[in-house]
């Protein structure tokens, strides 16, 4: 169980950006459709990252949810994944600093404070820098807070079962965590129930809006270790935080991802391989999906070890749509090619074949046979 949902098994797909949204309007389109229908035996899919307005569009070819032609076209999404069986939620994100000004006519994106965050921008041209953006007012703190709510009221519109608030990685919330991009001086910044004020008040206020069972999160220490978000003696501390104050809403889920770099000279070393569920499961009381390096027996073990609920897969769902049945058989796993992850067609999309003889939408027995809230296996 999944606060309101009762889940089949506790395979989840993960956020995939996949870049098929290459249409002017960013909607998404009937590929997308196949695409989620494909994997709708997943427990729960939680969906590519979908920018909640324009200002918060900073990634070439991915779709948004604020107008109601991109919500009527979320719509066929939805319903093709719950016509297979399936249960689907939103990723609601806004990239801040990482928005590069070719989205913005030259101007420069909008974020906590004016650092660099020093990575790679996805534009219509290609991967460029990013530039130092403009510090955020407070009125454009507002209505980043309005837009998201009103994305999580066309999200439940759409048919989606619930959102997930992108809250981590090198992303906008996140760039009001980490000290080294928040240079404020005011009630978003300095200490750090300051810079978590933005993501707290963004779910306080999204649990208004649809229900707390609703909203997931996806946040924590893990990033690429890169730029302006190599960790500090402040990154553990601000994450401890903010998922300890996450437990005051009753949500859907945390979302934690596990390590994505060496950690073995960083201050998050103890968080290395396992030790970042141990570390959070003693902290966090709702649903943990973890993320991550996973296979099924990794994550089996962590499930009966009890520091998980759910796991979350990412690449191996885009070589496998059939993934909970190829899981329960130990049927052999497709490789994605790395060349189709992003494009504009089909190919490396959902030309992705099931294996013969398995049932692509429910499996009736196995280690993913039974109800999430039944079976401590995947």
């Amino acid at each position: 169980m999944l606060r309101h949902l009762m889940l089949p098994n506790r395979i989840v797909m993960a956020p995939l950006t996949r870049m098929r949204a290459a249409n002017p309007d960013l909607m998404p389109t009937a590929l997308h459709a196949r695409y989620y229908a494909q994997r709708a035996s997943a427990g729960l899919i939680v969906s590519e990252g979908i920018f909640v307005s324009p200002a918060s569009v900073g990634w070439a070819d991915v779709p948004g949810l604020w107008t109601e032609a991109q919500r009527t076209a979320w719509r066929a999404v939805t319903d093709a994944v719950h016509d297979a069986g399936g249960r689907i939620f939103a990723q609601l994100w806004h990239t801040g600093a990482l928005l590069h000004p070719d989205f913005l006519d030259g101007a420069p994106p909008p974020s906590a404070s004016d650092v660099n965050p020093s990575q790679q921008s996805v534009t219509p041209g290609g991967y460029k820098p990013t530039v130092a953006p403009r510090p955020m007012t407070k009125a454009d703190i507002r209505q980043t807070v309005a837009d998201f709510k009103q994305a999580a009221r066309n999200a439940i519109e759409a048919g989606f079962d619930g959102v997930q608030i992108q809250g981590g990685f090198h992303y906008l919330f996140n760039q009001f965590l980490q000290v080294t991009t928040n240079r404020r001086t005011d009630e978003y910044g300095g200490s750090v129930e300051n810079r978590a004020r933005l993501l707290l008040e963004t779910v306080e206020t999204l649990s208004e809006a649809i229900g707390s069972e609703r909203v997931g999160v996806k946040t924590g220490p893990a990033t690429r270790e890169s730029g302006a978000f190599a960790s500090t003696e402040e990154t553990l501390p601000t994450s401890e935080y903010v998922i300890r104050k996450l437990n005051d809403f009753d949500l859907s889920h945390l979302l934690l991802m596990g390590a994505m770099a060496d950690l073995s000279a960083t201050p998050l070393a103890a968080l290395a391989g396992d030790g970042m569920f141990r570390h959070f499961r003693k902290i966090y009381r709702g649903n943990v999906i973890a993320n991550v390096d996973f296979d099924r027996d990794r994550g089996n073990r962590l499930i009966q070890e009890g520091l998980v609920d759910l796991v979350a897969f990412g690449r191996l769902f885009i070589a496998n749509p059939d993934l909970p049945a190829r899981f329960a058989a130990g049927a052999p796993l497709a490789q994605a090619e790395a060349a189709t992850i992003y494009g504009a067609t089909e190919r490396g999309y959902t030309d992705y074949p099931p294996l013969k003889g398995l049932d692509t939408v429910r499996v009736d027995g196995g280690d993913v046979g039974k109800s999430a809230d039944q079976s401590g296996r995947l």
